[in-house]
């Protein structure tokens, strides 16, 4: 199949599964083509099945800010009549499956019908979809993508509850590759952080106030009270500076550090020993996945997907969001008992190989059949 992929090129999950996605795609002899306004961030080597096409997005005196929606509408149907592809997957539906359909009707009205897959990432439906600004929008562009699918169970129902929705949601979970997450010895570079044996906890996001990052340093205060420890905090964002301005406050400057977007996360999660992730809302949890499929237990609220990923008392635990004391419970506990510590990373390593890549690639490639199916009779 020759398929174009519709993105943010960002750090963010969306576009990272995405890219994540094409380029195991690619492995597999798809031919897989990026629309995008940059590069995006996994996309660093050269693959003979994947090319990038960058949208042109210029400003124009007659514009306060420039047109995107238009510049990928007409990139997608340039992209689509010279590369003569087979299918749309469109990642996040602001705006891109918006742009999707716009991009559809004028290759129609040239005698092309290109069907168009949505994929629902989570804030697109919770935070951005549910804005009164948007919603009619985004329903209107599920409704009219020629298939759906979402990373979580919860997900699909949030969108049914927000939503008056007529077609199908395909669940289809994201996904880890192992060929990069992996546990690997990174002793050296383990006594360079924790030179006395401490455990090494860890946090990533981008620091977005629904991420709940200050609870990140609460929890880690208590933890550090009890067991000797450091703290890695990983990625960037607005909440950064508050969450800097706290853990100094708690006189935590010492044993904090905060290391900013890292493109070699796996490596600093091969040093680990428990991931932190107390967010408000998590529509599936792929950080919380990466940590698992390099051995690290997980602390987590119980919010959106993430009970889907991290099963309680098995691969870590759970929590209510803000429930700041009992998380920072269950991490003492953990790290304070060695044999409960190494049976919950081998059970974090057995539940991510359920969400290996080579698991979850079949089930795209079955749905995108599926839809090109259903496209032909629609047609015809």
């Amino acid at each position: 199949m020759k398929i174009g992929i519709v993105c943010y090129p960002t750090y963010g999950g969306s576009g990272v599964v995405a890219t994540e996605l094409g380029l195991g795609l690619a492995r597999k002899g798809h031919e897989i083509h990026f629309i995008t306004y940059r590069r995006p961030v996994r996309l660093a080597h050269f693959d003979a099945n994947v090319f990038y096409h960058e949208v042109d997005n210029e400003d124009y005196p007659l514009f306060e800010y420039p047109p995107y929606d238009t510049a990928l509408a007409s990139k997608i149907v340039d992209v689509v009549q010279y590369s003569n592809l087979d299918l749309l997957h469109v990642h996040y539906a602001i705006p891109h499956a918006a742009v999707a359909y716009m991009a559809k009707k004028i290759l129609i009205s040239q005698g092309r019908y290109v069907p168009v897959v949505t994929t629902l990432h989570g804030t697109d439906i919770t935070l951005v979809g549910n804005n009164r600004a948007f919603a009619p929008v985004v329903e209107f562009s599920i409704n009219k993508s020629d298939g759906v699918t979402a990373v979580s169970q919860n997900l699909k129902d949030d969108t049914l509850r927000l939503f008056d929705i007529q077609r199908d949601i395909r669940v289809i979970y994201n996904f880890i590759d192992f060929e990069r997450f992996r546990k690997t010895n990174k002793e050296h570079f383990k006594k360079i952080i924790a030179p006395e044996g401490e455990r090494i906890l860890a946090h990533t996001s981008n620091f977005r106030k629904v991420k709940r990052v200050e609870d990140v340093i609460l929890i880690f205060k208590q933890v550090h009270d009890k067991v000797p420890s450091k703290l890695l905090m990983i990625g960037d964002g607005p909440e950064r500076q508050n969450v800097e301005r706290l853990s100094r406050e708690l006189g935590l400057t010492n044993v904090v550090r905060f290391l900013g977007k890292q493109d070699a996360v796996e490596e600093l999660l091969a040093i680990c020993d428990l991931f932190l992730i107390p967010s408000e809302n998590e529509s599936f949890g792929l950080a919380a996945l990466e940590a698992m499929a390099c051995e690290v237990p997980v602390i987590s609220s119980n919010s959106g997907g993430l009970p889907e990923v991290n099963i309680h008392g098995v691969t870590g635990f759970l929590s209510c969001p803000g429930n700041v004391d009992e998380m920072a419970h269950y991490a003492i506990q953990l790290l304070s008992d060695e044999e409960m510590l190494q049976k919950f990373r081998g059970n974090a390593l057995a539940q991510a190989k359920r969400f290996d890549i080579e698991n979850i690639l079949p089930h795209y490639e079955a749905y995108y059949e599926e839809v090109l199916e259903r496209s032909v009779v629609q047609v015809e």
